[in-house]
């Protein structure tokens, strides 16, 4: 039997956001299933391929935390003998009207370390923080990989309300999701 390991969870400031923080983390995913939209209606299809990053997916992802840290967002970490093992993010300004919604913009949690609660956790951390921000809902374009959307189903995620049309350009097999904080 594996031993639960034993974890900290912390808020990341700019100044330690750097590629060298994410040289214990494994993106890898190996993707077989996908929820799809057709004609209106979503559906299961194999979709098989395997979702890592690159080198320059790293740098942008440091750009990017860094920014949403910088700005007054939120990012917060999980980890493990003093390496990272997750981290979520949420953008600092609301947009959607009166749905008064908070980017969810990451949450990743290294290959090594899943199914140990740690995306739940952070997932509250950022549901916790966006509601004190004034938010009224969380909103996720997230992974349409089936694995992903149980997960979030899970944290009792619906399809979104209103669709950012920058996350749908951005990554169009996404689902846009959100959740009532």
């Amino acid at each position: 039997m594996t031993e639960t390991p034993v974890l900290q969870y912390r808020e990341l400031h700019t100044d330690e956001i750097t590629r060298e923080l994410f040289q214990s983390f494994i993106r890898h995913q190996n993707v077989t299933k996908c929820w799809r939209r057709e004609k209106g209606e979503w559906l299961i299809k194999d979709d098989p391929f395997i979702d890592d990053w690159t080198e320059a997916d790293y740098q942008t992802l440091v750009s990017c935390l860094k920014n949403t840290a910088s700005t007054g967002g939120f990012v917060y970490a999980a980890f493990s003998d003093g390496s990272l093992k997750g981290f979520v993010s949420v953008e600092p300004d609301l947009f959607g009207g009166e749905h008064r919604y908070l980017d969810l913009s990451s949450i990743h949690i290294s290959e090594d370390m899943r199914r140990y609660g740690i995306g739940k956790q952070l997932f509250l951390a950022a549901r916790t923080w966006a509601k004190a921000k004034g938010a009224k809902k969380l909103y996720i374009s997230a992974h349409s990989a089936v694995e992903s959307q149980a997960f979030y189903k899970a944290m009792g995620c619906v399809e979104a309300e209103y669709y950012h049309q920058k996350h749908v350009e951005a990554e169009p097999y996404d689902c846009q999701l959100e959740i009532l904080l």
